[in-house]
């Protein structure tokens, strides 16, 4: 099972393989159109609802052009989907001033505020896998560089989205060991948890410091090796242009209440 945990886990990344119009484009291109595209996102009115729903045209064409399967994007959605839920739920409950009256019932700038904060964050997390999906992981730490990131950032962001294959590939076969030795115990006692955990601490420990010493023995030096750069053509440059257009079009006309 978590063998199909880490499968899943670099999905994303297997799909930033494909050969489309999307993938084609720049990686930095894609990073400021996808920067533009949550700040016009969440600088609506907290209560504001409708002016973010023409917002989904964008991650579904991205989606669509890129051949990046939705179902797959929804499942990685979930995981964040209880965070913002809370978060929403608090104003449910604290906020209960009508706003208007909906067939009879009761609207409240809690619900108004609960349904802008779950939608803000379903564009913004597909936008941000959209991103993942249709460039690759590569490519947008050597553009992160580029940006004057500081190095220890994208260090860590490199090293965290590695190193986690490493931990459940480490947890994956102390589950394997663990289940041999107890055939009539289904998933690991909670009496044995505690010692679980700190052995699956130490040798993910061991583990990365094996795997920095067959780094460091090909070079590694705290920099991975930089490759030749193009940097971005017209189409990239007219693709951010149009998209920034579109968003702040979008930001700064009622788009629904036109229509």
């Amino acid at each position: 099972m978590l063998s199909n945990r880490i499968h899943e886990l670099y999905v994303l990344e297997g799909l930033a393989d494909n050969d489309t119009a999307i993938h084609k484009l720049h990686p930095r291109a894609k990073l400021v159109v996808t920067f533009a595209y949550i700040v016009a996102v969440v600088s609506f009115n907290r209560y504001d609802v409708l002016g973010d729903v023409p917002f989904f045209l964008y991650t579904a064409l991205v989606c669509g052009i890129g051949e990046a399967p939705l179902r797959t994007l929804h499942k990685r959605f979930l995981i964040a989907l209880p965070f913002c839920a809370f978060a929403g739920l608090t104003n449910l409950l604290l906020d209960r001033q009508v706003a208007f009256a909906l067939g009879g019932a009761a609207v409240t700038f809690g619900l108004l505020s609960l349904l802008a904060i779950l939608l803000r964050t379903y564009l913004c997390v597909m936008a941000v896998f959209a991103l993942i999906a249709t460039t690759p992981f590569q490519g947008l730490t050597r553009e992160l560089r580029h940006l004057r990131m500081p190095q220890i950032f994208i260090t860590l962001i490199e090293m965290i989205y590695r190193y986690i294959g490493v931990l459940i590939d480490e947890a994956g076969c102390m589950s394997t060991a663990y289940k041999l030795r107890s055939v009539k115990t289904k998933g690991i006692a909670m009496k044995d948890m505690g010692s679980f955990v700190g052995q699956l601490t130490i040798r993910s420990f061991d583990r990365g410091e094996r795997v920095y010493a067959a780094m460091a023995c090909r070079g590694y030096g705290g920099e991975f090796p930089e490759m030749e750069y193009a940097g971005p053509k017209p189409g990239d440059i007219l693709f951010i242009f149009l998209l920034c257009a579109a968003f702040a079009a979008l930001r700064v006309f009622p788009v629904l209440d036109m229509i």
